[in-house]
């Protein structure tokens, strides 16, 4: 199950992270999200849940073992 959640935490983190930089209009790509306030926001939000389930997906790997 850690797998699971590693796996998922580094899929939204890279989401977040390239949400973000499209909502500050520094990536090019999908015309309708670059420069938009709304993927700004939503790309740190969720870049941090990510985080948060590589840090469960580690954690409960280091409970194991």
């Amino acid at each position: 199950m850690r797998i699971v959640w590693r796996v998922l935490g580094v899929l939204a983190f890279g989401l977040g992270v390239l949400w973000t930089l499209q909502g500050l209009d520094l990536l090019g790509g999908s015309g309708g999200m670059n420069g938009e306030t709304t993927w700004a926001i939503v790309g740190p939000i969720v870049a941090a849940i990510g985080l948060l389930m590589l840090l469960v997906g580690f954690r409960k790997g280091a409970a194991k073992e």
